[in-house]
């Protein structure tokens, strides 16, 4: 589902990642552990298509993120660690908002909002304004604004900072969940993070990938 050979990025003549080869398969939920600075979220936003390698390839879905990014873009949903929210916007309506912005036919829209908000446990908060949740619930929406579209792939960094106890065992059980059905990786410092929640854990340090298992 996800492949990714020799990627590397420079930032003048530091090297944020270096060499970064990995294949993730459909329905396998992995974890990308690694310090701060360790080039995860560089890894992050080279398969989301946000960025761009120095050399390398990267593919999600057998497409390759740089020159078919946009058929990358609908394939993969991205939750960074500051969840993409408008704070003004009430639930259902900005997950409308991102249908549109993913091309959901208007037709679909309705079902695939009930859908992400059904998986999110919204079903409570679809009229409240985003703005006024705790951090715990605008996370979820950060989660169902990643999923709305039915992406075959899940991208999360960092999905769990900032959030309570209580808040990162909901959180971390909803991405278990949300991963029965899509290939996920899932970013994190945190060795418990990738422990409690993942099948497969990369270990990146210095740019490099030094374990998988």
């Amino acid at each position: 589902m996800i492949e990714v050979q020799g990627l590397t990025k420079f930032y003048g003549e530091r090297a944020a990642i270096q060499d970064v080869s990995f294949s993730v398969p459909r329905g396998q939920v992995l974890g990308f552990l690694g310090p701060n600075g360790a080039g995860k979220s560089t890894t992050m936003r080279i398969l989301t298509g946000y960025l761009g390698p120095t050399s390398g390839t990267a593919s999600v879905g057998g497409f390759d993120v740089l020159s078919q990014s946009l058929e990358v873009r609908r394939r993969i949903g991205y939750l960074p660690e500051t969840a993409p929210l408008y704070s003004e916007m009430r639930v259902a309506g900005f997950l409308t908002f991102v249908c549109k912005l993913r091309g959901v036919p208007p037709s679909r829209r309705r079902g695939r909002v009930d859908d992400a908000i059904t998986a999110c446990g919204l079903e409570e908060r679809r009229s409240d304004i985003i703005g006024r949740l705790s951090r715990g619930l605008r996370q979820r929406v950060g989660l169902a604004q990643a999923i709305v579209h039915e992406p075959e792939a899940l991208i999360l960094d960092e999905p769990t900072a900032g959030l309570d106890p209580g808040q990162t065992r909901e959180t971390r059980a909803l991405i278990k969940e949300l991963g029965r059905q899509r290939t996920v990786i899932l970013s994190s410092h945190i060795l418990s993070e990738v422990e409690a929640t993942c099948e497969r854990v990369l270990i990146i340090n210095g740019g490099r990938i030094v374990a998988d298992g």
